[in-house]
C-alpha cells in the first residue's frame, strides 16, 4: 500500500474512488486510476467517428454531437449513450440535453445508440459504453448538458446570421429561435442545415440551478406511453425473418461437460429441426420456443462431472472462513496512529449469501452468422463487449458484427456480462439460419454470474464513553472487478469494490483498519455485479455492527450514530429526516420494532428506517420504510422516488428470502417458487424523502437496495432480540419457543 494517507488513512490513490463525504463520483475514478490516459472520449463536441454513424443515420442535416440530430423537418432526435432497463435513465439523459437545448420532452424522439466506445463511452468505467455502477447520471451531467448548450448556440448562430443580429438578443423554447426586438422566429428545421456548417463554439454556459424548466420537475417518463401500449421492443420481442428458437440446457454442475445425447425422441416431435452442442451445453431448434422447449425435455442427456461435483455451500464458506484467518490481507484503510488501550471489545463474524439477478426478461439473444459477418440483436449494459466477443467467435472483424440494441428487461448487472451472447453465437455459427436463443428462467438462474458469497470479522473496541477506539473490518470474497476489469484493480491488489461503504464510513473514528482477503473462487462459479455489490454487502455488515456497538453500550441506536456524525455532515442531515418521518421513539405493540441505517454509496447519501412486526411463528411482517435521500442535484424527482421504492423492494426481498446455494457443484434454485420474491401483499408501505440540494448529482439506481438489508435486521432486533449474523432470514430463529409446535398441532 502506498506510504501516504489522507486525513482518515483511506490512501490517497484509492481516495480518487472511495470519496466519502461528499463529491457523488465514488467508484468512478478508481476504474480509470492505473489503466493509462483516459480511453473515454464521450464529448458534447463533434469528433471523428460521429461522421460514420452520421452517414449509417442518412447525414441529418443538423449533427452536432453524438447525441442530438434535427432533422429538415424540424425533428429533433436524441440519441441515448447509455441503455434503458427500468431505471429512467431515457428521461434523465433527455432532460438533460432538452434543458440546455431548448426543447420540451414532448418534442423529442429517443433511439438507442449504436456500439461505439469512442462516441459513448464512460469514463467513469474505464471507458467502455457501459451502463451499470449507478454512473450514468453523474458521469454524463456534465457532458450532456454541455452538448445540449453546444448545439442550441450553434442554431441560435445561424438564425442571427440570417437576420444580421448579435446571437445574445435572441432567446430559445421549445424549438423556435426568437428575436424579440423585431418579433422574427424561426424553428431549428428551418436553420439546421445553415447550423450544421458553423463552427463549434470553443466554450458554453450552462443555465443555472434557478434557470432549469425541465430540470428538477417531477416529469412522466418518456419511454411510458410506448411500454403502455405495447409498442416497446425489448430484445425477447426481436422478429427476423426465417428465424428459428432454440432452447437451451447447460451442465447443471457449474464446471461439467456435455457427454452423450440420445436424440431420438426430440427429433420426432413435429416442429424440432435440429439438436446442436457445445462442450458443455445443448440446445434444440425449433419453429417456435415451446417446440423448441419440448424437444430440449425429450433429451436424454448424459453430463460429464467437473472438479466441483463434491462443492455445496458450506464447503465454500468454510474455504473463505479458512482464506480470512490464513489469507493476504490487502489494506484499504489503516488507522491513524495507535488506539488507546483497554476498553470493551466486540466481536462479530457475518455471512452474506450469493444471489442471483433473475431479471422479468430472461437472457436472449438472437444471432445470424454468415460467411465473414454476424448480426446481432439483444439488449445489453454491454453493447461494445458484445460485439468483441461476437468478433472473437466467430473470426471476424468488429466492424463485421452488427448489434441491434434493444430496451432491457431488468439488468440488475447481470446484462453486464457476455456469456448468454457468446453461446448464442457460438450455436448459431452451426445453422444457416436467424437463430433465437432463449434461456428459460430455470436456465437463467441456475447459470447466473452470482453475486459473491461473503465473509466478514468485525471489531471494535468501546471506550468509556461508549465510542470506538479501534475497528477493524477484515472482507473476504471473491473479485467480480479482478476478471470484469482487471486493469481496475489496484497496485496492491485491491478491488475497490469490495471496500465501498467500508472504508468510507459516515462516521468520525481514527483508528479504524479495513481489510480485503481475495478468495479464488472454484472453477465455473463466476461472481459477477449484482444491483449495489460491495456497498450492498458491506452497508449490511457495518451497519448491523454499529447497532450491536449501541446495545453494548446501552445506547440508542439514532443517538449512538448521531454521536458518531460529524455536525453538519450530509449523512447526519438523511438520518435526522429520515428518524423523524418514521416517528423514532414513539411506542409500538408488542414484537414490532423499528431499525435504522445509513451510509454514502454510489455517491449519495441515504438513510432508511424499517418498522416491522415478527409474529410469535417467526414471519415478518413488514409495516413501514422511509427513505431520506440527498442525492445532490436531482434530475427528475419522480425517478429518485421510484427508484428508492423499487431498490428497498428488491432489497427487502433478497434480504428475506433470497440466496443461491450449492450442492454437488450445481445451483439448486431455479425459479420464483424457490428464489422467491415479495409478493404485493407482502410489501409494506414506503415513503421517500428527498433534500434538496446544490451537489453534484449522485448515484441512486443501486442506492436503495443497498441500505435495506441492515435496517430491516436492526429492526427485527429491535422486535425481537435476535442478532441476525447471516442472509437470508430464517424465520425459525425468530420464532418463540413452543410456536411452531403449536402450528403443527
Amino acid at each position: 500500500m502506498n506510504a501516504r494517507a489522507d486525513h482518515d488513512g483511506i490512501d490517497p490513490g484509492r481516495r480518487a474512488a472511495l470519496k466519502a463525504a461528499g463529491s457523488g463520483l465514488a467508484v468512478a475514478f478508481l476504474w480509470t486510476a492505473g489503466m493509462g490516459p483516459a480511453v473515454a472520449t464521450m464529448n458534447a463536441r463533434r469528433q471523428d467517428a460521429d461522421a460514420a454513424v452520421a452517414t449509417a443515420d442518412g447525414n441529418p442535416p443538423f449533427v452536432p454531437n453524438a447525441f442530438i440530430r434535427v432533422d429538415a423537418d424540424g425533428k429533433v432526435r436524441l440519441v441515448m449513450p447509455t441503455v434503458e432497463m427500468g431505471q429512467a435513465i431515457y428521461t434523465g439523459i433527455a432532460m438533460m440535453l432538452a434543458e440546455e437545448l431548448g426543447v420540451g420532452l414532448d418534442q423529442v424522439a429517443i433511439e438507442h445508440s449504436p456500439p461505439n466506445d469512442a462516441l459513448y463511452g464512460q469514463a467513469l468505467l474505464g471507458g467502455g459504453q457501459i451502463t451499470g455502477g449507478s454512473t450514468s447520471t453523474r458521469g454524463q451531467w456534465q457532458v450532456l448538458r454541455e452538448a445540449g448548450a453546444v448545439a442550441r448556440e450553434m442554431l441560435v448562430g445561424a438564425a442571427a446570421a440570417q437576420w444580421h443580429v448579435e446571437p445574445a438578443t435572441c432567446s430559445v423554447a421549445r424549438g423556435v429561435i426568437t428575436h424579440a426586438p423585431s418579433g422574427r422566429t424561426l424553428g431549428f428545421g428551418a436553420v439546421a442545415n445553415a447550423a450544421g456548417k458553423l463552427p463549434q463554439p470553443a466554450s458554453v454556459t450552462l443555465k443555472e440551478r434557478k434557470d432549469f424548466t425541465l430540470i428538477g420537475k417531477p416529469l412522466r417518463r418518456v419511454d411510458s406511453p410506448d411500454k403502455v401500449n405495447g409498442t416497446t421492443q425489448f430484445g425477447i420481442d426481436a422478429q427476423v425473418p426465417g428465424m428459428k428458437f432454440a432452447a437451451v440446457r447447460t451442465s447443471p454442475e457449474l464446471a461439467g461437460t456435455l457427454g452423450a445425447v440420445d436424440e431420438k425422441a426430440a427429433r420426432a416431435l413435429p416442429g424440432v429441426i435440429d439438436v446442436i452442442k457445445l462442450d458443455n451445453a445443448v440446445a434444440v431448434v425449433g419453429e417456435n420456443y415451446w417446440i423448441a422447449s419440448r424437444g430440449l425435455d425429450a433429451l436424454d442427456i448424459t453430463w460429464k462431472p467437473g472438479v466441483n461435483a463434491n462443492l455445496d455451500t458450506q464447503g465454500l464458506i468454510d474455504a473463505l472462513k479458512h482464506s480470512s484467518a490464513n489469507g493476504n490481507a490487502i489494506v484499504g484503510r489503516k488507522p491513524k496512529g495507535d488506539a488507546p488501550a483497554g476498553g470493551k471489545r466486540i466481536e462479530s463474524e457475518y455471512v452474506t449469501p450469493m444471489l442471483a439477478h433473475a431479471p422479468m426478461e430472461p437472457l436472449n439473444a438472437t444471432v445470424h452468422v454468415t460467411p465473414g459477418k454476424c448480426e446481432i440483436w439483444t439488449g445489453s449494459q454491454v453493447p461494445t463487449r458484445v460485439v468483441a466477443e461476437a468478433a472473437r467467435i466467430c473470426g471476424i472483424p468488429a466492424d463485421a458484427v452488427t448489434l441491434h440494441g434493444y430496451y432491457l428487461g431488468g439488468g440488475f448487472g447481470r446484462r453486464l456480462e457476455t456469456d448468454q451472447a457468446e453461446q448464442a453465437v457460438a450455436f448459431a455459427k452451426q445453422v444457416g439460419y436467424p437463430l433465437k436463443v432463449i434461456w428459460s428462467r430455470e436456465e437463467d438462474i441456475r447459470h447466473d454470474r452470482v453475486r459473491p458469497l461473503y465473509f466478514d470479522r468485525i471489531s471494535a473496541t468501546l471506550g468509556d464513553d461508549g465510542k470506538p477506539t479501534a475497528w477493524h473490518h477484515r472482507i473476504t470474497s471473491g473479485t467480480v472487478l479482478g476478471r470484469w476489469l482487471p486493469g481496475a484493480m489496484g497496485k496492491d491488489g485491491m478491488d475497490s469494490d469490495a471496500i465501498e461503504s467500508a472504508a468510507d464510513l459516515p462516521y468520525v473514528m481514527d483508528h479504524v483498519l479495513v481489510e480485503w482477503v481475495r478468495h479464488e473462487m472454484p472453477p465455473g462459479l463466476v461472481v459477477g455485479w449484482w444491483r449495489g455489490v460491495g456497498p450492498t454487502h458491506n452497508l449490511w455488515v457495518v451497519e448491523s455492527f454499529v447497532d450491536e456497538l449501541a446495545h453494548a453500550a446501552g445506547k440508542d441506536p439514532l443517538a449512538y450514530r448521531r454521536s458518531l456524525m460529524a455536525p453538519g455532515s450530509r449523512p447526519l442531515g438523511v438520518l435526522e429526516l429520515a428518524a423523524a418521518k418514521i416517528g423514532w421513539g414513539s411506542p409500538l405493540p408488542a414484537r414490532c420494532g423499528r431499525g435504522i441505517a445509513v451510509g454514502s454509496p454510489f455517491g449519495s447519501h441515504v438513510c432508511l428506517a424499517m418498522e416491522v412486526e415478527v409474529t410469535p411463528q417467526g414471519v415478518v411482517k413488514l409495516r413501514r420504510a422511509v427513505a431520506a435521500i440527498d442525492n445532490g442535484i436531482t434530475i427528475n424527482p419522480s425517478s429518485v422516488k421510484a427508484q428508492i421504492e423499487g431498490g428497498v423492494l428488491f432489497g427487502l426481498s433478497a434480504a428475506l428470502y433470497s440466496g443461491i446455494t450449492l450442492e454437488h457443484g450445481a445451483i439448486q434454485q431455479s425459479n420464483f417458487h424457490d428464489y422467491r420474491n415479495l409478493r404485493i401483499n407482502e410489501t409494506p408501505q414506503v415513503e421517500v424523502h428527498q433534500v434538496q440540494s446544490d451537489e453534484a448529482p449522485g448515484g441512486i439506481g443501486e442506492v436503495g437496495t443497498a441500505i435495506t438489508a441492515p435496517a430491516l435486521a436492526n429492526a427485527i432486533f429491535a422486535a425481537t432480540g435476535i442478532r441476525l449474523h447471516q442472509l437470508p432470514v430464517a424465520y425459525t430463529s425468530l420464532a418463540q419457543p413452543d410456536a411452531l409446535k403449536e402450528v403443527a398441532s
